[in-house]
């Protein structure tokens, strides 16, 4: 019993003593690497390969050996420590915390004074009064969109959401909080009517301004027309109808993906779907329901515009094509591939063919004696096409609004293009309608509706000058 007890002294002795050893070693290099790993002098130390390893003993080895070039390329040495000084890390975060404040700073006092080098300012001072000349103005004062810009008067680009002779806002009706797609305003009625990506449809009072309706179509508006009493919305696999007269209202349903576009003509209701087909209803007087007839197809991409001239009907695609369409067949007689991208946009003015497209270009299109259609005319923009309308102004004057996807809308005098003005928005217009007496609707990405009237130049210089 006695040389039992002995033995296991000795050997606990013995254990304690290792132990006692090899914390010593590990306490000799703690600051070196981890206690729970061992050293590996076989691979290289990448904060060595990269000239900046402080750790001396280090865990890995410091080779003379020329490491691969894009296995140094790949070494991020932002991420790595390069001291641990506390003097060093408490400057750089005070540089840091300087570099933001100044940052800051230069956003909330910049001026466009400060951004001639991106920007030429549009408008200079008078040299004896100090009055700031806009009447050349053409470009819109960001920081007075965000209600931020602090000259006032003295700023030297537009306090204004548009500008060019005759061109004025009426009202602005807010209600939607997603972008407004379409808008219309049904024959003989005083109201307006508007859809949304919200999955709204809002009808406003045309005389106060006022929301006084809204219908939840339970998806995304893409379209929105109205044709006599009735107002239609185009959804997915559905088109929405209302009869303003009878309060009566139904739905058309299609599976054929979501209806971009919609056009009323010969008693026929046309939408254009986003897999390439356009569904045909047919008005039906004695039921005043509307039924479903033969689609037309052709296209190999979803139709986003349609408009009807001359027995005809037109739809730009996806595909990047026009086709033309006889209403007496129901067949396409031609095809127009001069487009590069996606035809937004499809106008018909007098016996000539306007088309626009996301390729920053704007098409007019003319028969010749053989029957085809050819372009007779390209204006190019500089940036991409959404949407094109014709209206006449207070003098009858034939005006084309030009929806670009740089958040303006661009009037033109037709035939001429000479531009006419241009309104600003903070986002895309993409839902655009012509109103009665020079009155014309925009609906941009925030939701908003605005009211315009274009007048004669000959209005809106006696209104100057009154």
């Amino acid at each position: 019993m006695v040389c039992f007890t002995y033995v296991f002294h000795c050997r606990m002795t013995e254990t304690m003593t290792e132990t006692i050893t090899r914390r010593v070693v590990q306490q000799h290099h703690r600051g070196s690497f981890s206690w729970n790993r061992r050293p590996s002098p076989s691979k290289v130390c990448k904060f060595w390969l990269a000239g900046n390893c402080r750790k001396n003993p280090c865990r890995f080895a410091h080779t003379d050996v020329t490491a691969p070039v894009n296995r140094v390329l790949r070494l991020n040495r932002s991420s790595f420590r390069e001291s641990h000084d506390p003097k060093k890390e408490e400057n750089i975060r005070e540089r840091k915390q300087n570099l933001s404040l100044k940052k800051k700073n230069e956003v909330k006092e910049c001026h466009p004074e400060e951004c001639e080098e991106k920007v030429t300012p549009c408008a200079s001072a008078d040299a004896t009064t100090g009055d700031v000349d806009k009447s050349q103005c053409t470009k819109i004062c960001e920081h007075w969109m965000k209600n931020s810009c602090v000259h006032g008067k003295d700023c030297k680009f537009l306090h204004s959401w548009c500008y060019g002779d005759g061109i004025t806002m009426v009202a602005q009706l807010q209600g939607h909080n997603k972008a407004v797609t379409g808008i219309t305003l049904p024959a003989d009625s005083d109201k307006l009517f508007s859809g949304s990506k919200d999955g709204t449809v809002r009808v406003w009072n045309c005389h106060t301004g006022e929301c006084i309706g809204v219908a939840d179509v339970g998806s995304p508006v893409e379209s929105l027309i109205s044709e006599g009493p009735w107002v239609l919305a185009g959804l997915l696999n559905s088109v929405k109808v209302w009869n303003i007269q009878s309060n009566a209202e139904f739905t058309l349903s299609a599976s054929a993906g979501q209806v971009y576009a919609m056009v009323a003509a010969n008693g026929m209701l046309f939408a254009g779907a986003q897999d390439g087909s356009i569904l045909v209803w047919k008005f039906n007087a004695e039921t005043s329901s509307f039924d479903s007839i033969s689609p037309l197809k052709g296209h190999m991409g979803g139709v986003v515009s349609l408009i009807y001239g001359a027995n005809r009907l037109y739809s730009g695609s996806m595909d990047n094509t026009i086709r033309v369409w006889d209403l007496e067949t129901m067949q396409c007689i031609h095809t127009l591939a001069k487009h590069s991208e996606v035809v937004m946009s499809v106008l018909c003015w007098e016996q000539y063919l306007i088309s626009s497209s996301l390729d920053r270009t704007l098409k007019v299109w003319a028969a010749t004696e053989a029957g085809e259609l050819e372009v007779t005319y390209e204006h190019n923009e500089e940036h991409g096409i959404l949407s094109l309308r014709g209206m006449h102004d207070a003098a009858n004057k034939p005006i084309m609004l030009c929806s670009g996807n740089d958040n303006t809308v661009c009037l033109y005098e037709l035939p001429s293009f000479v531009e006419r003005g241009r309104i600003f928005s903070k986002q895309e217009v993409r839902g655009i309608h012509v109103g009665p007496a020079g009155l014309f609707f925009t609906g941009d990405g925030t939701g908003l509706v605005s009211v315009w009237r274009c007048s004669s130049d000959s209005t809106a210089s006696s209104d100057k000058a009154a």
